[in-house]
């Protein structure tokens, strides 16, 4: 082992459907190391043990000296998706039980989903939901005292139930939560060791469905995620006593252990997030600020956008048909990843690809390990484009028979030839990405031709180039480590927190001077998680987020603000921007007066202190770097191509596709009539031959 002490590392853990990846950064040198492992889907914790372990022997590292470790987890949306979170109660205001059961009037798939749509049991169910005498307007004022000798009666009808998380949520608690903490301290009274969660700390925000089902949610993954994360706290200090964990929230930012623990709601997006985070930060080593991000993966593939150096953000997190109303990156997801199945349909003998996925057990056929089912890796596997002299992971073995032999059935069935059909399921693949980017750049109001495109993820290099022509999105940027670019976004994103209250004024009835003295109380709040993670406020930076509608509007728009360009511009900039926006979306403003609806104040820690390596400077002969000559099939026809090593390539190599480039962590592939040049930091930008 290293015993260089005066050394410290910060390690970055993203944990996949397929692969848990790692990236550890030496923060005196900015060297950085990577390593790949299967995911342990029963306990995401061995596989982050396990990435642990093989990154520190490789690279004969103590992991004594991994001081910080910073995780995407997709443990509470799993919990979601999978149905086995926590059995929940919910105490409502007299007259509101059915509030779920109410919800809002939405059934995904447009008409025909009246027709097969079968709504979820309820996360909270109405057999375990009491109501409490009491009342609350809604400038916070109390209407009716709580009446206490009655709740206790009716909890205590709950207490056999078997309930394992509480949640509060009464009418108005977002104005004043004083009832609220009253009913918490008499449910940990009444039924001690259950973990309660309040509205008016989990979102103090109007919208009486979205509040109860947001804190709802965040009770039923609480148990889960709250023991996930303490198990793997205390495996880390055995490894490395005093480490620091933070988990990667939603929104980008970092959340410490307890607030992780206590406000799991926040993390339901943890793992896609780190894609956009890292992607963020290594496109800005090169002076790109406007991106597309598309990180494809084992199982689906996430894409976002990015506008001078921000990534969009959304007020609302959805995972299946949960939604609720917790700050998150503007990730589109599609299940399309390299796993993904392609097959036949006996009804429409059509050619179809996902969502269903071999996932990491058993996997893509090519992998060895006793998968049969014809995949997107597969399909790859076969037409050349990841060659099987590449390795996965460094030691995972890639199998072209096993890929044909998995094709086949679906060649015949189609009747076509067995290249014929992977290039099939290749664009097929690419189509259904290419919709996602529509999602997040055209349906939004921005062309990707304005855009560069960065692809990252195991499987994201293979088809980027493909994408960047559907896209006409260029340079498509593949970055140095793009199989652990997720595990990079984690280990360079910043810790976050942030405040809110909804605050329902017409512009002309506040003032500036109003508005800013209720986010400097925000503010306060917000500062206090960084506090307790001895961050001085002079390293900390804060943001504002005023949420905006026209009057009498049902939709609003959030619009980011500084304390600075507040006392500059005043609330009439905001309004103005607030129009701006609004056109943007909708291609017109209204002549109407604005009314702000929610402030909020984010506060962030500093930046990680990492720097980019350099690559040494060559010229634009990148034959030191060949491997050997292979054949790949493209657009109908077999062409000839060469085979790189990505880690003998130098600043200024230029490549000429069709090309393959293979590293630890993933292949790349540039197709004919495009070109690759490596830049100062490692990053290869593909774009088309003049």
């Amino acid at each position: 082992m290293n015993n260089e002490t005066s050394n410290s590392y910060r390690l970055g853990v993203d944990v996949g459907g397929t692969f848990t990846d790692l990236l550890l950064i030496d923060e005196r040198s900015g060297k950085t190391y990577s390593a790949k492992v299967p995911s342990t889907p029963t306990d995401s914790s061995v596989g982050v043990l396990n990435g642990i372990a093989k990154i520190c022997e490789q690279n004969s590292i103590d992991p004594r000296l991994i001081t910080h470790v910073m995780h995407g987890t997709t443990v509470a949306t799993n919990t979601v998706l999978e149905g086995t979170g926590a059995r929940v109660g919910l105490v409502t205001t007299n007259g509101y039980r059915q509030v779920l059961q109410i919800a809002r009037s939405f059934v995904p798939g447009g008409l025909g989903g009246w027709v097969s749509y079968n709504k979820r049991p309820l996360l909270a169910p109405l057999e375990l939901t009491t109501e409490a005498n009491e009342r609350i307007d809604a400038r916070g004022n109390v209407v009716t005292p709580l009446d206490v000798d009655a709740l206790r009666a009716s909890l205590e009808m709950l207490k056999g139930q078997g309930i394992e998380a509480m949640t509060v949520c009464l009418i108005n608690a977002y104005s004043n939560g004083k009832h609220e903490q009253q009913v918490r301290e008499i449910i940990e009274a009444t039924m001690p060791g259950v973990p309660v969660s309040i509205s008016s700390d989990v979102i103090p925000e109007m919208y009486e469905y979205e509040r109860t089902e947001t804190t709802v949610v965040n009770s039923y993954v609480r148990p889960k995620v709250s023991g996930y994360i303490h198990n793997l706290y205390t495996q880390l200090e055995r490894q490395a006593p005093g480490v620091k964990l933070h988990v990667l929230r939603s929104d980008g930012g970092l959340a410490a252990v307890d607030a992780a623990r206590a406000n799991p709601v926040a993390l339901l997006m943890s793992g896609p997030a780190g894609g956009v985070t890292g992607a963020q930060w290594i496109a800005h080593q090169s002076g790109f600020r406007n991106l597309l991000t598309f990180d494809m993966g084992g199982t689906s593939t996430d894409v976002a956008l990015i506008q001078n150096g921000v990534a969009q953000a959304r007020r609302e997190t959805r995972v299946a048909d949960v939604t609720v109303r917790a700050p998150s990156i503007d990730v589109r997801t599609v299940g399309a990843g390299g796993g993904s199945i392609a097959y036949v349909p006996e009804l429409t003998k059509a050619l179809r690809v996902g969502p269903q996925s071999a996932g990491a057990d058993p996997g893509p056929a090519a992998y060895c390990k006793g998968g049969e089912k014809p995949t997107v890796t597969d399909a790859n596997v076969v037409l050349g484009y990841l060659p099987s002299s590449s390795r996965l992971g460094g030691d995972m073995k890639i199998d072209r028979v096993l890929a044909e032999k998995a094709i086949q059935p679906i060649a015949t069935a189609l009747g076509k030839s067995i290249h014929e059909t992977a290039e099939g399921i290749i664009n097929i693949v690419n189509e259904n990405m290419f919709g996602a980017l529509r999602l997040v750049s055209i349906e939004q109001g921005y062309d990707p031709r304005d855009f560069a495109l960065i692809g990252f993820g195991g499987a994201g290099p293979l088809h980027a180039n493909a994408l960047g022509r559907l896209t006409g999105s260029w340079p498509v940027i593949i970055p140095p480590g793009p199989g652990v670019l997720c595990a990079y976004g984690d280990a360079t994103t910043r810790l976050r927190d942030e405040a809110s209250r909804t605050f329902i004024r017409r512009f002309k009835e506040t003032s500036t001077a109003e508005v800013l003295s209720i986010l400097d109380e925000l503010t306060a709040i917000a500062k206090r998680a960084l506090h307790a993670e001895n961050i001085a406020d002079e390293h900390q930076t804060v943001d504002y987020q005023l949420d905006v509608r026209y009057q009498g509007q049902g939709m609003r728009l959030s619009v980011g603000t500084t304390h600075a360009q507040l006392e500059a511009d005043g609330i009439s900039g905001v309004a103005k921007r607030f129009d701006e926006m609004h056109t943007q979306l909708y291609t017109f403003a209204l002549d109407a007066e604005q009314e702000l609806v929610s402030l909020r104040a984010i506060v962030q820690g500093p930046e990680t202190n990492v720097r980019a390596e350099h690559l040494p400077k060559g010229d634009a002969d990148a034959s030191r770097a060949v491997l050997e000559d292979s054949t790949i099939f493209v657009d109908g026809a077999h062409h000839k191509a060469k085979i790189y090593d990505r880690y003998k390539l130098i600043a200024g190599n230029r490549i000429l596709g069709p090309a393959i480039i293979c590293q630890m962590d993933t292949t790349t592939l540039i197709l004919p009539g495009h070109t690759g040049e490596v830049d100062a930091v490692g990053n290869i930008l593909i774009s088309p031959n003049v």
